[in-house]
Formats: C-alpha cells, sequence, structure tokens
C-alpha cells in the first residue's frame, strides 16, 4: 500500500513540474492492471493527462481493467475508428463489456471498423444480455473430435501460435457442433498418443445453458470448483466458453452493488469521481430517506400529548427504535446474502422465517429484561420499566419478520431489496417501535 501510495505522489509530482515523459516511463512500465489501479486513484484532474500518456498498445487491456463509468469517461471522447483499434487483440467477452459503456449509436460504427472476423465474433455475443452466460462468454475455443487420436490432436495444436487465455480443457464436438464433452490438458499429456479422444475425454461435464444468469454462473463456478465451463444452447450446440477471470468479475460487482445498494449509490460509483456527479446522486437518496424520517415522525406526532406529559419517553424512543433497526438489518443481511447465493427457496422460507422470529423473540426477551432493569433504576419506575420492555420485544419481533419477508416481497415485484431494503425496514421498524411504547404508555401511564 505504501509503496502505491509512493507512485502516485511521485506520478502527481511529475505531472505538477511538467515532466511528462518522466510519467510516460513510469506509467508504462507497469502492467494493465496496475496503470489502470492509478487512473482510478488519481484525482480527476490527473486522470485524462495520465491516460493520454499510456502506450497505445496497452491502451485496450488498460481501458478494460476500469470500472464501468471510468469507461464511458474515457470512451465518450473517441471516434468508431479509434475505439475498434483500441480494442484490437482483446478477448471477445472484454471487446463486448466496452462497447456495451458506448451509446446505441455508436456501437455500429465501431463494429464497421472491425475486421471481419472480428466483427462476427463479436456480433455473435451482442445479441445476447450482458447478465447472462452468452454475455460472459468468448467465442475463442479449441474444439477437437472423438474419435482422432491423441497424437494427432497435438501435433493441431502445435499449429497455433499461442492458446486461448485459461485453456485447461479442450472442447470435444460433433461435425455439426454439438457439444459433447471435454478433453482437460493434463489427460491429454498423459495419454498415449494412439489413444483415441472418445476414449479418455470427459463426459460429465456441467455445460452452462447461454441464457442463464451471471448470478447463477457464478454459483456454478463455485459449486463445482470451474476454472472453465461450455456455453452450449438449446440444441446443445457449442457457442463459447466461460472462463474464472470473467466469473471473479461478477463475484466483485456483485459485491459492489450489495453495499453500495444498501446506502443507496449506484453500483458505478466512482471513489473520486467530481462533487457535480456525486452530490445529485447522493441528494436523491437522501430525499427518500427524508420521506421515510418524515412517515416515522408523524407517528410520533400521534402521542404528542403523551409526551407532553411524561418526558422520560422523549429520552427513552430511540432506544426502542434503534435496537429494532439493528436486528432488522442484521436479519435483512443474512436473508439477501442467502438470496444472492440461491439458498432460499419457498420451500425453506417458512423455517427461515420461524427461525429468525424466534431469534428475534428470544433477543428481544432478554434486551427487555436488561433495558426494563436500566429503567427501573434510572426513573424509579417498574410501570415504565415494563412498558419499555415490552416494546422493546414488540420491536424486534417484527423486525425479524420484516427482515425476512421484505427481501422476498421486493424481489417478487423485481426491486432490488439490496437496494429498497434497508429504507423500508428503517422505517417499519422506527414506526413499529414508537408506536408500540408510545401507544402502550398513553395506556398504562397517563
Amino acid at each position: 500500500m505504501t509503496t502505491e501510495t509512493n507512485l502516485l505522489a511521485r506520478l502527481g509530482t511529475a505531472i505538477d513540474s511538467g515532466t511528462l515523459n518522466q510519467v510516460r516511463y513510469i506509467l508504462n512500465n507497469l502492467s494493465p492492471p496496475d496503470i489502470a489501479h492509478q487512473l482510478e486513484t488519481a484525482p480527476p484532474k490527473f486522470r485524462h493527462i495520465l491516460w493520454e500518456l499510456v502506450d497505445p498498445d496497452n491502451s485496450g487491456e488498460v481501458l478494460q481493467e476500469l470500472s464501468d463509468e471510468m469507461q464511458s469517461e474515457f470512451l465518450n471522447e473517441m471516434d468508431g475508428q479509434e475505439v475498434a483499434s483500441l480494442t484490437e487483440g482483446l478477448d471477445v467477452d472484454d471487446i463486448v463489456d466496452i462497447l456495451q459503456q458506448l451509446p446505441d449509436q455508436m456501437i455500429p460504427e465501431v463494429l464497421k471498423a472491425m475486421s471481419w472476423q472480428d466483427r462476427q465474433r463479436v456480433e455473435s455475443v451482442l445479441t445476447y444480455d450482458e447478465d447472462t452466460a452468452g454475455g460472459l462468454m468468448d467465442t475463442e475455443v479449441v474444439t477437437i473430435r472423438p474419435d482422432i487420436n491423441v497424437d494427432v490432436v497435438l501435433r493441431y495444436l502445435r499449429r497455433f501460435e499461442e492458446l486461448p487465455d485459461i485453456t485447461d480443457n479442450l472442447f470435444v464436438v460433433s461435425r455439426n457442433d454439438t457439444f459433447l464433452g471435454i478433453l482437460p490438458l493434463g489427460k491429454l499429456l498423459t495419454s498415449s498418443p494412439t489413444t483415441r479422444v472418445k476414449e479418455v475425454m470427459n463426459t460429465e461435464v456441467q455445460a452452462i445453458h447461454v441464457n442463464l444468469t451471471d448470478s447463477d454462473v457464478a454459483q456454478l463456478f463455485q459449486r463445482h470448483d470451474l476454472v472453465s465451463a461450455p456455453v452450449i444452447d438449446d440444441k446443445n450446440h457449442l457457442l463459447g466458453r466461460i472462463t474464472i477471470d470473467d466469473v471473479v468479475d461478477v463475484i466483485v460487482e456483485d459485491a459492489d452493488h450489495s453495499l453500495l445498494a444498501m446506502a443507496g449509490l449506484s453500483d458505478t460509483e466512482d471513489t473520486f469521481s467530481s462533487i457535480g456527479r456525486t452530490a445529485p446522486r447522493r441528494a436523491a437518496w437522501l430525499g427518500v430517506n427524508l420521506i421515510t424520517a418524515i412517515l416515522a415522525s408523524i407517528a410520533i406526532s400521534l402521542f404528542s400529548e403523551t409526551l407532553d406529559k411524561v418526558v422520560a419517553l422523549a429520552i427513552l424512543m430511540p432506544i426502542v427504535a434503534s435496537m429494532g433497526g439493528v436486528a432488522g438489518s442484521q436479519t435483512l443481511t443474512v436473508v439477501i446474502r442467502g438470496m444472492a447465493l440461491g439458498q432460499i427457496e419457498r420451500g425453506n422460507l417458512s423455517w427461515l422465517l420461524s427461525k429468525e422470529f424466534t431469534v428475534g423473540a428470544l433477543n428481544g426477551l432478554l434486551y427487555a429484561l436488561v433495558v426494563g432493569a436500566v429503567v427501573s433504576l434510572w426513573f424509579d419506575d417498574w410501570t415504565m420499566a415494563a412498558i419499555i420492555g415490552l416494546a422493546m420485544a414488540i420491536n424486534l419481533m417484527a423486525a425479524a419478520l420484516t427482515g425476512t419477508l421484505l427481501p422476498v416481497l421486493l424481489r417478487s415485484l423485481n426491486i432490488d431489496p439490496a437496494l429498497a431494503g434497508s429504507v423500508i425496514l428503517t422505517t417499519v421498524t422506527d414506526i413499529v417501535g414508537f408506536v408500540s411504547f408510545l401507544g402502550l404508555a398513553a395506556i398504562f401511564l397517563i
């Protein structure tokens, strides 16, 4: 970390002093991922200067390592020919990822500037949604027939200048490209030259349907410890392959999305984006939170007479709401994670609901006794202690129910639970906590 910090400082100092040749030398001696990292950590005023100094031979590899927002920022300054030149030599899936950051009207211009072969490969992937296996796959695969000898396969491979990156298997297909199985490179190298491929190939293979979602693809890779996997269509024709590097990107993107969405931020949020971009994005979500806070305040206002008569209630109210909010967030986080991993289904939802409700009831009872004892000693009022204890128990059980059912309901309405769940949950726990606490106080204290 210290080295990276010093490097960024050196680049900044060199830019300020005008020694751009030094900056170019330092920058282009880094690997493309490291160059991308320096671009993303640099303040906005330095970014475009650094990008202009990147060696054109490396710019495509650097660009694919950048966040979507930064890609769009640099791509919007290029024409179709420049984008086509920049993406030359990249894997098809990486080219497609870059093209998807362009305005729709510009994509045909870029495709027209590509070679015929590259254009055909890219267009075949662009037909699929970017969040599916088809959008992730690379069409560059090495295929062989099942009826040839291992020796023939080895001679065939020697004709390649290089194999596609992360090639751990060769794909066995029929004459009409029907997927039959895989031949691991390790098996190829250890088999007798006279052995036929069909005798040593593996037919027990986890093939991925082209329309499978990228999240489900990631789960398959994790569950089966895959490095690569074939992608097939409805007729079992081999279309391409997905490799572990693409799956890691999906996992990171999903994690970023979940983390940022719970704060109401876009998953393309740039740490060093300009004030003009950042402020409006956050202001919108603050407005949503303001509305929910007003709802909670309205609930409190219904008991204004009760609050006027018993000042202690105003002191104790935040305790009930805060405990419910934390308990609900714990349940919400667990459920959203379970849904993301594909663990929660209709068959086990009732058990999960029962479990979370029981946990909420037990913790509600525990802290009802703790807080009740503290309040009785603080205000010397056992009635007040009983009221806050009961209100806390009610709120923690309501929080458990809401935290479990809310994500399921939002998902059924095609609303992202990570984005909307925390706001709705906080509103529910605040209102239930205030109404139960003040309602009980109005009944038993006034």
